[in-house]
């Protein structure tokens, strides 16, 4: 379950606000977060869990950009790529 709140908290880690929101995590996996706050790994739960949906989005980002290269035909592409080269007259164009 996951339960959005309303309210912002700018934080000093980060220049964006946050929201507070409620979740449900299971006990060892809190145990085990709440020792990684002990160790000084995170200042406080709310870093630990913020670093791990990081982690996790940037991992799906890369997940799903590697799953459309896998679509993409390297022969077209190749040809494509050799079809502007071909045309280039060997200077960059002017932005």
């Amino acid at each position: 379950m996951l339960a959005f709140g309303m309210m912002n908290h700018p934080t000093e880690f980060n220049t964006m606000p946050s929201v507070k929101v409620a979740i449900t995590v299971d006990r060892d996996s809190l145990k085990e977060l709440d020792r990684m706050v002990a160790e000084g790994q995170f200042p406080n739960r709310s870093r630990g869990f913020q670093a791990a949906l990081d982690e996790k989005l940037a991992r799906s980002r890369r997940t799903r950009l590697a799953a459309e290269c896998a679509h993409l035909e390297p022969a077209e592409e190749r040809a494509l790529a050799d079809e502007v080269l071909a045309g280039e007259s060997g200077q960059w164009p002017r932005y």
